[in-house]
């Protein structure tokens, strides 16, 4: 049983518990003929098949059916509206709407929440940045923010991604605010102070991209998550963010390594925001690179002992963040600007259909 090591979080946890179960193979056309992604991947092993949300689409009735159908997505993320600037926009001003227009409809669907996140360098509110603390405040800072955002969401997050992207492709971390004021030990920190006000049962992660091979970046990332977990430092998982290019991506067995690095340590791993861009003008050829992309990747998690699930970043194309990030690059997720399927998601159900 690929998820033993859970039975006590699916006992606790309604969020968990309440999505349907459906057996690995058989017909069940009573409940729902044209089962979806994570009623598949439930079958295949997983704990979960998600989706991030961003809020510019939340009035556009066909997009949010698709988000919460709870056949095709059985975990969700907010995609900003967790994030510092919108959360604590003035210092001790808290600031939940964005994420709560995600997050109670996930919890009326019964679709697991993973949130997203604690500590970034990126899209911190300017009271933040445009000042210098010294190293107890941006500490009491720190923690004061975990502390509310934590509290407010205690029994309504599966994870939190508590430390995002603070590496750099050489190995090395990045210097950046947290780095520059408090020094290496603030990821311990941002972990510990994470414990100490999240539920006992949250899983608490590590999210970074560039970390999908065996790498510098990775390497130097089992490092420090290695020290973690022999000194005690609570850490649950590492999140592959897995944001890929056609032609460019890893493969299944870069895949696989990567997700080991962490998993023989014990830990939990997800990819946590899976998209495959693709150079446009697109073609029939690129997607069905992409489509190969897409279903390598999921497999690497099914196959993976300790690997509980597959978060998409979005599924519709055109509120893709890649258009905006990477010019000359888009059509990355599974749904077209049609809201019709792709190629891509019927490479990831006919995978998950054979495992």
């Amino acid at each position: 049983m690929k998820f033993a090591s859970f039975s006590v979080a699916l006992a606790v946890l309604p969020f968990l518990s309440a999505s349907p179960t459906y057996p690995k193979s058989g017909h069940h056309a009573e409940r729902n003929k044209y089962p979806g992604l994570d009623v598949l991947a439930k079958r295949a092993g997983l704990l979960y098949f998600g989706t991030a949300i961003d809020n510019v689409v939340l009035n556009n009735t066909a997009y949010v059916t698709i988000a919460h159908n709870r056949s095709e997505f059985g975990q969700v993320t907010p995609s900003n509206g967790l994030k510092w600037m919108y959360t604590e926009p003035s210092r001790n001003v808290f600031n939940y709407t964005m994420a709560n227009e995600i997050i109670k409809p996930a919890i009326k669907a019964h679709q697991i929440r993973r949130c997203h996140t604690f500590v970034w360098h990126n899209q911190l509110p300017d009271w933040l940045t445009s000042k210098n603390y010294t190293k107890p405040e941006l500490i009491g800072i720190l923690e004061n923010h975990i502390k509310h955002e934590a509290r407010a969401y205690y029994d309504k997050c599966y994870a939190w991604d508590v430390v995002n992207e603070a590496f750099n492709d050489d190995g090395t971390l990045r210097d950046d605010l947290w780095l520059q004021t408090i020094g290496p030990e603030y990821i311990e920190l941002a972990f510990r102070f994470a414990r100490k006000y999240t539920s006992p049962w949250t899983r608490l992660y590590y999210n970074d991209y560039g970390i999908e091979r065996v790498n510098n970046k990775s390497l130097a990332l089992q490092k420090v998550v290695k020290d973690f977990v022999k000194r005690g430092v609570p850490i649950d998982g590492v999140g592959l963010q897995a944001h890929f290019t056609v032609g460019r991506a890893p493969s299944y067995n870069d895949t696989r390594s990567a997700l080991n690095l962490f998993t023989k340590l014990g830990l939990e791993t997800a990819l946590t925001e899976l998209d495959v861009r693709v150079d446009l003008p697109d073609t029939a050829a690129k997607q069905k690179t992409q489509a190969d992309v897409y279903a390598a990747s999921v497999k690497a998690c099914v196959d993976e002992e300790s690997c509980v699930g597959v978060t998409v970043w979005d599924f519709w194309d055109p509120v893709s963040w890649v258009p905006s990030t990477f010019p000359g690059y888009g059509n990355a997720c599974l749904w077209d600007d049609a809201l019709k399927r792709k190629p891509a998601y019927y490479a990831i159900s006919d995978m998950l259909r054979d495992e």
